[in-house]
Formats: structure tokens, sequence, C-alpha cells
């Protein structure tokens, strides 16, 4: 597929093969960042593990100093006291069985996270091959299966982020939006990098950090030098 010139211009600016500081690499990543809206910008983090060993699982979550910039739609499934709670704390939807019906009859998916309390996973879990393909699953490792409904909310909204590998081994994050500029995007990436080495299994043999590519929407990745990052 061809790419368009305001991408080539963007690829003109990068060194092939070089691996960049991260500082370096936030810097060219907010030049790419040429679209008529305000591009977001993305992590990668290859990870030297085995997904599929459940031992060498890696996910967790963490508050990006920054925040992402995005408004995330926060869906809590609790009932009587705690759904009270949860619309006070500035939930966008709230509910039980209904919204299970919702999420069934209307496919409806207009949120962007999802945070349980426990005696509702029964409930949930009747979803879960809907939610779960979507990453949509409130997961206790996550913080969105929890009693404190008001706390997760709360961290959510000011800019907690889940990290999972995919299928490939490979981490992909938010870190912001390209007008945060380098400094605030620099913030969060340590965040971030420092829960996912914190987040080492055990089990891991060899090389954690394979490979850190950094990106706008419509910009070429950025290669990161793995070797200066605690890893």
């Amino acid at each position: 597929m061809k790419k368009g010139k305001k991408y080539q211009d963007s690829v003109k600016l990068l060194e092939k093969g070089k691996l960049y500081d991260s500082s370096e690499a936030l810097n060219l990543v907010c030049q790419t960042a040429k679209a008529k809206f305000d591009e977001t910008v993305e992590i990668h983090i290859k990870l030297g593990v085995d997904s599929r060993h459940a031992d060498q699982q890696v996910r967790g979550a963490v508050v990006l100093p920054n925040g992402t910039g995005k408004n995330v739609r926060v869906l809590v499934f609790a009932r009587e006291g705690k759904a009270e709670e949860a619309k006070a704390a500035g939930a966008d939807y709230v509910g039980a069985e209904d919204l299970v019906q919702k999420i069934q009859s209307e496919n409806w998916f207009d949120f962007d996270i999802v945070v349980a309390t426990p005696d509702m996973m029964g409930v949930v879990g009747r979803i879960g091959k809907t939610l779960g393909p979507k990453g949509l699953m409130p997961n206790p490792k996550a913080g969105t299966v929890t009693p404190d409904v008001t706390k997760a909310i709360s961290e959510i909204k000011s800019g907690k982020i889940e990290y999972r590998l995919d299928k490939t081994n490979i981490i992909h994050c938010p870190l912001g939006k390209a007008s945060f500029g380098p400094e605030k995007l620099t913030e969060n990436f340590n965040a971030l990098m420092s829960a996912v080495v914190k987040a080492r299994p055990a089990a891991a043999k060899g090389q954690y950090l394979r490979s850190v590519t950094v990106a706008t929407t419509m910009g070429p990745g950025i290669k990161v030098n793995t070797a200066k990052i605690d890893g």
C-alpha cells in the first residue's frame, strides 16, 4: 500500500535502523504528527515471553501522570448502594441485568471500560464471550473488579490504562496525544515502562524487552533503545 506524502515526509525525519533514546523518540513523534486532528501517540512493546503459558502472562494497569487525552466512558455493574456510589463518582452507565440485556440484544458498546463489584461477576459472566474478545471483561489484576467503585472510576477518569499481551506477545497502549508535547509524553512513557518492567514474570528467560516502538495514529514507527530501560 502506497503511503501518502505526509507519511513520506515524516519518514525523512528518521535515521534508518537507528534506536532512539525515549525522550528523543517522543520529540520526533510530535514532529511526525501531521494530520489535521490531534493524533494519539501509541506504544508497542514486544516482550521476550510466551503468552500461551499462564506463568508468563504480563497484565496490569497504571495511571499515566498526564492522562491519555481521551474522555473514557465507564460502565459499572453494581447494585443498590454501590450503584449510587458509582453514579456519584462519575460513571457514564450503571446497571445490572438491564445492561447485560442491552449488550446482548442491541449489540451496544458505547463504553470504553467495564468495572464490576465482585458480587456482580456472575451476571457479567453471561456476556463474557462478548466482552472478552474486545478486551472489556473486568479483571481483578486491572483493578476493574473491586468493591471500591469510587476509586476505580476516579483512577480511570484521571488516566489509568490497562496493559496486556496480545497473541504475538506485544503490548499496545496509548501514551497520550501529540499535542501533549515531548515532556508529558516522556513522563507517561516512563510510568508505563516502569510498570511493565516490574511486571516481568519470574518464568521469563533471556531478554525481556525485545523492542519498543512509538508512533502517532498516522505516522511511522520510531524504535526506542531498550538498553536504556531497566529490563
